[in-house]
């Protein structure tokens, strides 16, 4: 199983950079509630959230259970204190924080295209991990 980051599907989406790629890709394809919020946040098009309706439908949602919710905040802030992020850092990694341990929950690998921010809680929670 897979699940794809907003930052492939914003790509994607935009131009069509990944369409082949995810085509060809030999597995079962899931989406995140949290990617979904993040996606609904910025969509301003009537084709974005065309396609946001789509995935909705024609995906199965995982979403963050309690544990993921309290383990993440466990992450950011051991990220706080290695790295003394401000405030601002650690919000922005919240949501990809709770996306790596709803996929990792479920035995499924993460694709994305924001390696620094994947890679960086990867070194706080294992999780499988694929960068495009």
């Amino acid at each position: 199983m897979v699940v794809f980051d907003s930052s492939i599907l914003i790509d994607d989406l935009r131009t069509g950079c990944h369409s082949q790629r995810m085509a060809e890709l030999a597995a079962l394809v899931r989406t995140c509630s949290v990617v979904l919020a993040e996606l609904w946040r910025g969509a301003t098009t009537q084709a974005e959230q065309t396609f946001l309706v789509a995935l909705e439908e024609n995906f199965p949602i995982f979403t963050p259970t309690e544990k993921n919710w309290i383990e993440s905040g466990q992450i950011l802030r051991k990220m706080q204190r290695s790295h003394s992020f401000e405030a601002r850092k650690l919000r922005d990694l919240h949501f990809d924080v709770l996306i790596a341990l709803t996929v990792r929950s479920h035995g499924a690998r993460l694709i994305t295209s924001n390696r620094a921010d994947f890679e960086l809680i990867r070194e706080y929670q294992a999780f499988e991990l694929e960068v495009w």
